[in-house]
């Protein structure tokens, strides 16, 4: 199964977490903040190794917006290494709202605002 980086925005946990329960309930390994940072862990070391090991980047718009300092670092890595190679995908989804940074708005979206069973189908089946 496919490594999954989950990129939110702190006000966004729980409609994050619910996300990422339904991706390890499809069987995929999941890297979620709330889940894989701990207490005495380094920030910056954990969300390193987690996007090192992702073939697939979920950038969650939020209503509350992108830009968060850590959420721009973690959706420009992932872009940053795509084009330079790396197996990657990043896969947006409106999780409460809000609008994709100008370099992203061609790419293809799922709105779980709208539907979220659907959306989550959407979102498993672009991840092989």
């Amino acid at each position: 199964m496919a490594n999954v980086f989950i990129s939110h925005r702190t006000n966004d946990n729980r409609e994050a977490e619910l996300l990422a329960n339904e991706m390890r309930k499809a069987g995929h390994n999941v890297w979620l903040d709330i889940w894989n940072i701990t207490l005495g862990h380094s920030i910056v070391e954990r969300i390193n190794e987690g996007l090192e090991q992702a073939n697939y980047l979920i950038l969650c718009y939020s209503s509350s917006g992108i830009d968060s300092e850590w959420m721009r670092r973690e959706w420009m890595s992932g872009l940053s290494r795509k084009l330079n190679g790396k197996q990657i995908n990043i896969l947006p989804v409106i999780l409460t709202g809000g609008e994709p940074p100008a370099i992203l708005e061609d790419v293809l979206y799922v709105d779980l605002t709208k539907n979220w069973s659907d959306g989550v189908v959407s979102l498993l089946r672009a991840i092989v």
